[in-house]
């Protein structure tokens, strides 16, 4: 069967069809050596560390504590805007941070993943504390929908209630928070 010109026959599009798919699987190669160059090698962030001990203080100082395991530590001294002031660390093995059930987590974890719950968390750190002043947040349609927001932070200790109506963050709780937003952000 001949072709007319610009038509091929059935060998030559496999031809160039086979030609296509190595052109394809050598950029694909060639893309995975340049991701693997350019990641960074468990020698090079050591080094890094090393080399800039001011920046890197916090995390020095809990290698000299620990052994080569290793660990995860979180502190802050944070003084918010209506002016109170919370100090707190806390710092645990690596051994001891996998060995916990993560599942136990999840009501806490769950808790922070709604819009409205963070913001009401935030609202409440920067002084906004009775469910009246709550009330008026823009994002929280009905009164129903608030009680529900925080009676499911209060139920995962984001949140206590010192008084009728009035709602804080437990203490040992803000930094905690804070360390969470803030680490969701990483890279962002």
């Amino acid at each position: 069967m001949s072709t007319s010109p610009g038509e091929y026959d059935l060998a030559t599009a496999l031809e160039r069809l086979e030609a296509v798919e190595a052109r394809v699987a050598k950029l694909e190669a060639e893309h995975a050596r340049s991701e693997a160059d350019a990641a960074p090698t468990a020698d090079s962030l050591s080094a890094e560390v090393e080399g800039q001990p001011e920046r890197f203080w916090a995390l020095l100082g809990l290698q000299e504590r620990l052994d080569d395991s290793g660990g995860v530590l979180f502190t802050g001294a944070v003084t918010t805007p209506v002016g109170e002031r919370y100090l707190w660390q806390q710092a645990v093995t690596t051994e001891e941070v996998l060995d916990v059930d993560w599942a136990d987590q999840a009501q806490a974890l769950s808790a922070l993943g709604h819009p409205v719950r963070l913001q009401i968390l935030q609202y409440v750190l920067l002084g906004v504390r009775t469910t009246a002043e709550l009330a008026e947040i823009a994002e929280v349609n009905t009164t129903g929908q608030l009680h529900h927001h925080l009676k499911d932070l209060v139920a995962a200790r984001w949140l206590r209630s010192p008084g009728r109506g009035r709602y804080e963050i437990p203490v040992d709780r803000v930094i905690s928070l804070l360390t969470i937003v803030e680490a969701t952000r990483v890279g962002a």
